[in-house]
């Protein structure tokens, strides 16, 4: 699919919308939902959720708003020039640009934006989670990359190198393959079971050792966790992580486009209990659709919607010690996985009806 074939059909979404909001025009700024529309353009320069680039849409037209810092790496590196948007960029000091370009350009003020007053930021979510064949293309390329990355990294890991260490050589693989750190995870040994969001630290690895993370090219996020035994493991734990990823499997598998995203979560947790760790559901939250943000949205019982065919997943079902977190794509017919072993050794696990390959523990 070429860029601009995929540019029409957004386009496309963002002018029906438009229709059944009667609106005169679409104005977006934030990161996620500018990558989206831009075809994988970055419109920031540090860590947000707003950039310093809007893409404004009307009936006929398409504009880029941004200063005279931003616009020439807009038109030629972000998509922004071969996609045909046309520039409009202020001095930098004139903070009243923004508001007024748009102001000329839609005298009506009839305006949905992803941000402020007139916030259709959901309604832009809504209409980006199908994702096109070519972002089904560019998120497997992500994620095969991706998982190459931090199991490479952690193929170096060994005793006694700190959280920090080891995280610092996910993030440089993962820039090798233009992949951006959204977040890194890393704990090992009792931090593993002490924590579920465990940020690195001068801590030194021992026996266990867990990473993982956010990660993002062209706007679409990967996410993953992974895990090293740097000492013999216990048949314990090695049940635990396996019914872990019989628990994420159902997730999966009950992931399936035109069911409520509660029907999943309510497979899960059911698993949860027909293993015997009832208690362990209450203790995280389980993930959910994934895309151009770390989680769409964090699935609970009071979450609206229906799951969308080609809509990115990650669930992360944990039980105090282990996790189980892979991204993947879901269809009516089948479920592919995003990332996944690449080095690492391969378990077959199967749930829900559906067999999937995913990571076992390396060990080292």
């Amino acid at each position: 699919m070429e860029l601009r074939e995929e540019f029409s059909i957004k386009l496309g979404r963002i002018r029906s919308l438009m229709a059944d909001k009667k609106l005169d025009a679409v104005f977006l700024k934030r990161q996620d939902d500018f990558a989206w529309l831009s075809c994988g353009g970055r419109n920031y320069v540090g860590a947000g959720d707003m950039g310093n680039c809007g893409l404004l849409v009307t009936e006929d037209r398409c504009y880029a708003i941004t200063n005279n810092i931003e616009a020439p790496r807009m038109l030629e590196e972000e998509n922004i020039g071969e996609l045909g948007f046309e520039m409009r960029a202020g001095v930098w000091h004139d903070t009243a640009f923004e508001e007024n370009e748009i102001s000329s350009i839609v005298k009506s003020g009839n305006i949905g934006k992803d941000f402020g007053p007139g916030n259709i930021a959901e309604d832009i979510k809504l209409i980006r989670m199908d994702l096109t064949e070519a972002e089904v293309e560019r998120y497997i390329s992500n994620g095969k990359d991706a998982s190459e990355a931090i199991e490479r990294a952690a193929m170096t890991i060994s005793k006694g190198d700190s959280e920090y260490s080891i995280a610092a050589r996910i993030i440089s693989n993962m820039e090798d393959y233009g992949l951006e750190m959204i977040s890194c995870m890393v704990a090992s040994d009792e931090r593993i079971r002490n924590y579920r969001h465990p940020l690195p630290t001068a801590r030194k690895a021992e026996g266990l050792v867990q990473i993982g993370g956010n990660f993002r090219r062209k706007g679409l996020v990967v996410c993953m966790t992974r895990y090293v035994a740097l000492s013999p493991l216990s048949n314990s734990l090695r049940k635990q992580y396996h019914d872990n990823q019989i628990i994420d499997g159902t997730y999966i598998a009950a992931s399936k486009p035109g069911s409520a995203y509660s029907e999943a979560l309510l497979a899960g947790k059911m698993m949860y209990e027909e293993l015997g760790y009832g208690e362990e559901f209450d203790k995280h939250h389980q993930g959910g659709p994934i895309g151009y943000a770390g989680r769409d949205y964090r699935v609970n019982f009071s979450t609206n919607g229906k799951i969308q065919e080609h809509q990115g997943f990650c669930w992360n079902p944990s039980i105090t010690g282990t996790k189980s977190e892979d991204t993947c794509i879901v269809t009516k017919d089948s479920v592919t996985m995003v990332t996944g072993p690449v080095l690492f050794p391969k378990a077959e696990i199967s749930a829900g009806g559906v067999t999937l390959t995913r990571p076992a523990i390396l060990e080292r």
